[in-house]
C-alpha cells in the first residue's frame, strides 16, 4: 500500500509522508520538494496579465522570470534561478495571501514559514508531483499553464473531505504536532474552510491541480477548461489512478501545493474578533477559506521533469536533477513592482477596494 511505502521512506525523504491517501501503485513517482518565497506582490500573469496592479496580494516562489506578464514560450529560458530545491524546476507556483484581522479591524499579513523536512526555506511553498508508474503520466509543454480552485466560493463544494482539492490542517503545538494523516484526510485536523479554533503550531494548506489535459491546449480562457479531474471525480492526494475521460484523454502529473502559515503568533483568542468569529482572510477578501486558489505556470528544462516521472524519483533528490540547498535558493528573488506595505499593520486589505465587479482570483 503507498502510505505503507511513505512510511517505510520517511527517513529517506527526511519528510514525514501520512497514512491515508493511497492509490500510488509500486514504480510510482512523488518529486516533494521545497520552494522559498520568490516575493509578495499584486500582479497576476495568469488571470490578469500586464495589470499592475492586479486585484489582490500573491505569494510567489520559483523561477525569476516571473512578471506582470509571463509569454506563453518556455519559461525556463527566461529565468535565470530559482528558488526551488531542484535547479531544473524554473517553474512558477503562487496562491492568495493569508491576513489576520484583528479586534481593532486592522490587518496583517501571515508570513509563511518553511515546511515539515524542508528545512532552511525562507518561508514558500512545498510542492509535490505525482505520477502512478513510468510512462504513465505526460510532463507538461513549454507554455503549459493551469489554475486550480474558486476563488469566488464561499461554501463547502460539497465533495467529500477526500477529494476536495483545497483543505487546511491545524497544527496543534510546535514541530507540526497533530501531523499524522496524509493531507485532507484527517477527520478532525483539517477542514476546507478555515479552521475556527486557535492554531498553535500553525496552519497547513493544500492544493491539488486536476489530474488530465486535453493534450492539445496549453491554456484556456479561464486556465481551467483544458485540463479535467479524472471521470471518478477530483482525485485526492497521491491517488492518480484514475482514469481520465474522453475529452481530456491524457494523464499530467498530479501537482499539490503545501503553504504552512505562522499562526503561532495569533493564537490568543483575546485578539479574535469580539463576536468570537475566526479572524482569518483571504487576500481577495475571502472569510470562508473556501476561495483558496493556486496558479500554476510550467517552467522545467529540457524533459527533466519527464525523465523524474518515469524514473520512480522520490522526495527532494532524484538522479539526473540537481538539488541545490537553501543558502542558494533563497537568494533568488523578484523586485516587487507594486509599492505597498505587505509586512505592517494595515487598515484595508491591499486592493480590496479595488476589487467591487471583478474577479476573485
Amino acid at each position: 500500500m503507498f502510505t505503507l511505502a511513505l512510511l517505510a521512506l520517511t527517513a529517506a525523504v527526511q519528510a514525514a509522508p501520512q497514512r491515508g491517501g493511497g492509490g500510488m501503485l509500486g514504480g510510482g513517482a512523488m518529486l516533494r520538494f521545497g520552494c522559498a518565497q520568490t516575493v509578495i506582490d499584486r500582479i497576476d500573469p495568469l488571470v490578469d496579465p500586464g495589470k499592475v496592479p492586479s486585484p489582490h496580494v500573491h505569494q510567489v516562489v520559483g523561477g525569476n522570470a516571473f512578471n506582470a506578464s509571463m509569454p506563453v514560450a518556455d519559461i525556463s529560458g527566461l529565468a535565470t534561478c530559482t528558488s526551488c530545491q531542484f535547479d531544473e524546476d524554473l517553474s512558477n507556483y503562487w496562491t492568495a495571501a493569508i491576513y489576520f484581522k484583528a479586534r481593532n479591524g486592522t490587518y496583517k499579513r501571515i508570513e509563511t514559514m518553511a515546511n515539515q523536512a524542508v528545512n532552511g526555506a525562507n518561508g514558500g511553498i512545498t510542492v509535490y508531483y505525482t505520477s502512478p508508474g513510468a510512462k504513465q503520466v505526460t510532463a507538461f509543454k513549454p507554455g503549459f499553464r493551469m489554475f486550480s480552485g474558486d476563488p469566488n466560493r464561499r461554501t463547502p463544494s460539497g465533495l467529500g473531505m477526500k477529494a476536495t482539492q483545497s483543505c487546511y490542517r491545524c497544527f496543534t503545538g510546535p514541530n507540526f504536532q497533530g501531523n499524522t494523516y496524509s493531507p485532507c484526510f484527517d477527520p478532525k485536523l483539517d477542514t476546507k474552510g478555515f479552521p475556527t479554533t486557535p492554531c498553535p503550531g500553525g496552519i497547513r494548506s493544500s492544493v491539488i491541480f486536476p489530474l488530465c489535459w486535453d493534450g492539445k491546449n496549453l491554456d484556456s480562457p479561464n486556465h481551467v477548461d483544458h485540463v479535467a479531474h479524472p471521470v471518478g471525480g477530483p482525485a485526492s492526494f497521491a491517488v492518480t489512478n484514475g482514469k481520465c475521460p474522453d475529452t481530456h484523454p491524457v494523464k499530467i502529473p498530479q501537482v499539490h501545493l503545501e503553504i504552512v502559515w505562522d499562526t503561532t503568533k495569533y493564537a490568543d483568542k483575546a485578539d479574535w474578533p469580539e463576536d468570537g468569529s475566526q479572524p482569518l482572510v483571504l487576500s481577495n477578501g475571502d472569510t470562508t477559506g473556501y476561495g483558496q486558489h493556486g496558479d500554476y505556470v510550467f517552467g522545467w528544462k529540457d524533459d527533466t521533469l519527464q525523465r523524474a516521472m518515469d524514473n520512480a524519483c522520490f522526495g527532494p533528490t532524484c538522479k539526473g536533477l540537481t538539488t541545490q540547498g537553501f543558502p542558494v535558493a533563497n537568494k533568488c528573488t523578484v523586485k516587487k513592482m507594486v509599492s505597498e506595505d505587505h509586512d505592517g499593520w494595515v487598515t484595508s486589505l491591499p486592493g480590496y477596494d479595488n476589487m467591487a465587479g471583478m474577479s476573485g482570483m
